[in-house]
């Protein structure tokens, strides 16, 4: 069986959390720092903060930026829930914006939604293709919105030269197994370089603490949660950040294949809008989506949909929006295996079995 991903497992990571176990500091240590700056630091942003989860990152995001009852905040309806369910747990309100073909906001649906309680605008980098930075920015200036990136797909991922995270106010990303780096298991982090946006999600994610005081360990002076990194997730998390750019080239390498090998029955994705996408996710589009996933799982091949339902048609939000081309796509898409392990042979083999299946 050819997986959908697969987490990659170097001898330097087993090392590290080794060295991180014989420590016996497992919680906000020196890794956990090295970590933050490294990220930023490679994102071009002047400060990390490291998290539990990249929906812990959004959450503390919209926290830190004051977001509260009352205010909207606009997000494509075309994404994991967790680009939308920190909106809800932040008590404002949502706003799903439509995509366009590109799977990425549409920029005039989204200016059309702004109203003068839209207090932030949710960008969201989605499969590992940034979002038109050049518009947003200048929505952002004309109406004053403050701007969250989630990144949570697009570690390295460019526009005009620039790496995600270097764009709004704050971005967030995820280290889950399937992202292209991950740290063995949940984690997150916020890129930024606002000083006191940084201090305060510093602080709400350990108990509303603010460490710059010296009474600061056992004063609480906002409410907050448990939201950090450990030792052994920073420490796993350092050995693939110096990976991650050579993964990124194989992922490229990969697409490319399937660029020139799939068949025309299916839309494939168009990687040259506004930068460099990095591939989280390579997905195609085909009204006969389903027969075609049941002919490769028949062949040993995983695929997978992101995302069937989309998130403004979740049980727990409610309204009636109209979104035309998220509910199209949401019936056409499959996501095709994509992996820095991932054999020539194994990407022309799928190119194969789906150009078999339409004949």
């Amino acid at each position: 069986m050819i997986p959908l991903s697969k987490p990659v497992v170097t001898d330097d990571m087993k090392k590290a959390v080794l060295e991180v176990l014989d420590s016996g500091r497992f919680i906000k240590g020196p890794r956990v720092r090295e970590f933050e700056n490294e990220f930023a630091g490679y994102c071009g942003s002047g400060y990390g903060v490291a998290t539990s989860s990249g929906t812990a990152a959004i959450y503390l995001a919209l926290r830190a930026l004051g977001v509260g009852n009352g205010d909207e905040v606009l997000v494509p309806s075309h994404s994991f829930i967790a680009s939308a369910t920190p909106i809800l747990l932040a008590g404002a309100i949502p706003v799903f914006v439509d995509v366009g073909e590109n799977y990425l906001m549409d920029m005039d649906d989204l200016e059309q939604k702004i109203t003068s309680r839209t207090k932030a605008v949710i960008c969201v980098h989605l499969y590992g293709q940034m979002c038109d930075m050049d518009r947003l920015a200048k929505l952002k200036e004309r109406y004053g919105f403050s701007l969250i990136e989630d990144a949570a797909q697009a570690h390295g991922a460019e526009y005009d030269g620039k790496k995600a995270g270097s764009f709004g106010d704050i971005a967030c990303f995820s280290f889950f197994p399937s992202k292209n780096m991950t740290v063995a298991g949940d984690g997150g982090m916020i890129v930024t370089d606002d000083e006191e946006l940084d201090a305060a999600m510093r602080a709400l994610r350990d108990h509303g603490r603010d460490y710059r005081t010296p009474e600061g360990k056992y004063t609480s002076t906002m409410l907050g949660f448990n939201f950090r990194m450990s030792e052994i997730s920073a420490a796993v998390g350092m050995c693939q950040l110096r990976l991650l750019d050579g993964w990124i080239e194989k992922r490229r390498a990969i697409a490319g294949i399937y660029d020139d090998l799939l068949p025309g029955d299916v839309v494939k994705p168009d990687g040259s809008e506004g930068g460099k996408h990095v591939y989280h996710l390579y997905v195609i589009r085909t009204e006969r989506r389903d027969a075609l996933k049941r002919f490769l799982s028949e062949n040993d091949i995983e695929t997978g949909i992101h995302y069937p339902l989309p998130i403004h048609r979740q049980p727990i939000f409610a309204g009636n929006w109209d979104l035309p081309v998220t509910e199209k796509i949401c019936g056409e898409i499959l996501s095709l295996p994509v992996y820095p392990m991932m054999e020539q042979e194994q990407v022309e083999y799928v190119c194969e079995m789906v150009g078999e299946f339409f004949g």
